[in-house]
Order: structure tokens, then C-alpha cells, then sequence
């Protein structure tokens, strides 16, 4: 793994999307272990896309358009569920120390879907591994997974960092009605935009 391809990761994985944003929800909402569970779940969505574009499948979402909408949608209708969750009562940021926890296995089966339903997650793996793989060293294939795989276990480390310094937010947001309830707004707001942008976006 190259000191370029570590940093570009890095970056690419710091950007805000909807994995952060569920596993520092589910930080805040639960605690720190099962915000492990979000990363583990977030991450193992990737594996679809990154076998996608290391098999060539993500070329057949470029070129049919059906495929494409028929995930986009999917994925478009999952951001609302998840805006819809975070707001209603028992929802992932509700912190009602009696209310039913979810299980790790919801939490990283919501995970999974996050990143399984986005066809953008297979065309970036498509476009980006390439970038970093020698031609001239025989093993493409080998190569590509070895950079799946280094991709996905650098997201799952960031990832439980935030979910670290979410949980640590936890006593806080607990404390403070008023911050709660608008962090339900911005989490629920930005899921909700981020399924409109979905929604509208072109191939």
C-alpha cells in the first residue's frame, strides 16, 4: 500500500457522508460499543461495491441506466427511513435510558444497507482503485483486493474513532434537551438532503 493511496484514503473517508453520520448517531445515541457495531457495519458495505468493481460490475451500472435507478431509488427511500428513524421517538438518537436498545445486529444490518444501496459507492471504486495499481506487476486482480481491503479496514478504524468521540458527547447531549433535539434536526436534515441529492444526481 502506497503512501499515496494511505493519504488519499484518509481523505476520502474523513469527508462527512452517511456512514459518519449513522456511526456518530448511533455514538451518541448508544454508547461506544455498538457505535462498533455502525463501523463494522458500514464498512462491510463497501464489500459489495469494491467486489463490484474489481469483477466489472460497476460497469454494467454505468452503462444501464435501468440498474442504476433501480438501486439510486432503493438508496434514495433508504436516506428518508433513516431522516424519518432519527427524528421519531425511539429512534437512534433517542437517549430514554429505558427504551429498548437495538440490537448489534440491526445496528450493523442498517449499516450495511447505508453503503449497499449506493450505486455511487461502486462507479468511486471503479474509478478510484486503478489509480493505484501496477500494471506492470503481473497480479492486477491481487492487487485490487489487497487495496479493498486495506480501504475498508482504514474506514473501519476512522470510523470507531468517531464513533469514539460521539459516545464521549453522550453525558453532554444527555444533559441538554436543547442540543438533542437539534442534533435530531441536523442528523435528520442532512440524511434528508443527502436522499435529495440521491435523487437528482445524473450518472
Amino acid at each position: 500500500m502506497s503512501i499515496e493511496f494511505f493519504l488519499t484514503s484518509i481523505v476520502v473517508i474523513l469527508l462527512p457522508g452517511t456512514g459518519v453520520l449513522y456511526t456518530i448517531a448511533i455514538g451518541i445515541g448508544q454508547g461506544f460499543r455498538p457505535s462498533i457495531a455502525a463501523a463494522f457495519g458500514c464498512t462491510l458495505g463497501i464489500l459489495p461495491a469494491a467486489i463490484a468493481s474489481i469483477v466489472g460490475l460497476a460497469a454494467i451500472l454505468h452503462t444501464s441506466a435501468v440498474a442504476f435507478q433501480v438501486i439510486k431509488y432503493l438508496g434514495v427511500a433508504y436516506l428518508f427511513y433513516m431522516a424519518w428513524s432519527i427524528l421519531r421517538d425511539g429512534g437512534v438518537l433517542d437517549l430514554k435510558e429505558e427504551k429498548a436498545r437495538r440490537s448489534p445486529a440491526q445496528v450493523i444490518l442498517s449499516g450495511m444497507f447505508l453503503n449497499v444501496l449506493n450505486p455511487k459507492l461502486s462507479l468511486f471504486f471503479l474509478a478510484f482503485l486503478p489509480q493505484f495499481v501496477s500494471s506492470g506487476s503481473g497480479n492486477v486482480t491481487g492487487q485490487l483486493v489487497f487495496l479493498a481491503a486495506g480501504f475498508m479496514g482504514l474506514t473501519f478504524v476512522v470510523f470507531v474513532i468517531y464513533g469514539k468521540f460521539a459516545s464521549l458527547a453522550r453525558d453532554y447531549v444527555i444533559s441538554k434537551p436543547a442540543v438533542l433535539l437539534w442534533l435530531k434536526r441536523i442528523f435528520s436534515g442532512t440524511f434528508g438532503i443527502l436522499g435529495l441529492k440521491l435523487a437528482f444526481s445524473d450518472k
